[in-house]
């Protein structure tokens, strides 16, 4: 019969293959785009190459582990190797927060009917989206750079103390002044991006229930909800309340599992699945919803491209 760490090791490898190529696919084409046809390039690009970029590692830097866990796998990474896991998973995880933040920010403002008060910064918020981007790896970085102190190789796979651990990794749930430090920064910033997220879906739902209460009849509201505006915006609604669910379940499990007296694999792998299902879903609702896929021609640049 098949262990249930087989059967979970079965699951991460579906989950990390799927979720990295559909990912890696995104972040192709956004990327093609920007060098090869920056006049197609539209001002969410840059934002969602970074989102697939983050989910990509994420589910790299977190499956990975995942998989040499579940199948029993023996790996001595060391500290240094137990450092960059858990580093970029972090930060990473991070990045996917705040970018998702700034993109329902940004259809928001999109959106925003030109007779509204706020209606300006739909031409100013493209020269602050590259900015944002920039000081999101920075104050992730900089938050996390305390894992790269605490972390150490986890030697004893059976410890029950209390602490965080994945694979063969561990840090300490107790660090004094540091770790209050660290946990009140990390509560603030994502809040604030929660927050964020939060009111511009409100807003954004209600700006799509004025919309469509106001067509004046069954033809325009058909043409209404088929517009490409309204198209993203429900795929970014929808993104939004994923990230939103996934976030705090995990959020909960991640706190129960740290400070509980007794490690419960099960809810461990289950917790690691669950914390990996947004990046994964994430691809496919932008890949339903990006037409560009099927009609870019990667086998003929622009004219002129290769001249000097």
């Amino acid at each position: 019969m098949i262990s249930s760490d087989i059967i979970w090791g079965i699951f991460f490898i579906f989950q990390t293959c799927i979720g990295f190529m559909g990912n890696s696919l995104l972040f192709t084409l956004y990327m093609y785009t920007c060098l090869i046809f920056p006049h197609k390039k539209k001002p969410v690009d840059m934002i969602l190459a970074h989102l697939t970029l983050a989910n990509a590692l994420t589910l790299i830097f977190r499956g990975i582990p995942n998989i040499i866990t579940s199948f029993g796998i023996r790996v001595e990474m060391g500290d240094t190797g137990c450092k960059t896991v858990l580093y970029i998973q972090r930060v990473t995880r991070s990045i996917s927060l705040c970018t998702t933040a700034l993109q329902s920010t940004f259809q928001a403002v999109t959106i925003t009917p030109s007779s509204h008060k706020w209606a300006w910064l739909k031409y100013k918020i493209p020269a602050f989206i590259q900015p944002s981007l920039l000081f999101f790896w920075m104050i992730n970085t900089a938050i996390y750079s305390v894992v790269l102190l605490r972390t150490v190789a986890n030697r004893n796979i059976t410890d029950d103390r209390l602490g965080y651990q994945i694979a063969y990794c561990k840090s300490s749930a107790h660090d004094g002044q540091i770790a209050s430090i660290f946990l009140s920064m990390v509560f603030i910033r994502d809040l604030s991006f929660l927050s964020l997220m939060t009111c511009s879906s409100i807003y954004m739902v209600n700006i799509l229930y004025r919309h469509h209460k106001a067509a004046q009849n069954v033809r325009s509201t058909i043409q209404s909800s088929r517009s490409p505006e309204n198209k993203a915006t429900h795929v970014i609604l929808i993104l939004v309340s994923c990230f939103v669910f996934f976030y705090w379940t995990n959020t909960f499990l991640t706190v129960y599992l740290v400070y509980t007296s007794k490690k419960k694999q099960q809810l461990e792998k289950f917790n690691n699945f669950f914390s990996s299902c947004y990046p994964t879903i994430c691809s496919f609702f932008l890949i339903k919803n990006e037409n560009r896929i099927s009609r870019i021609n990667f086998m003929k640049p622009p004219k002129g491209f290769f001249s000097s």
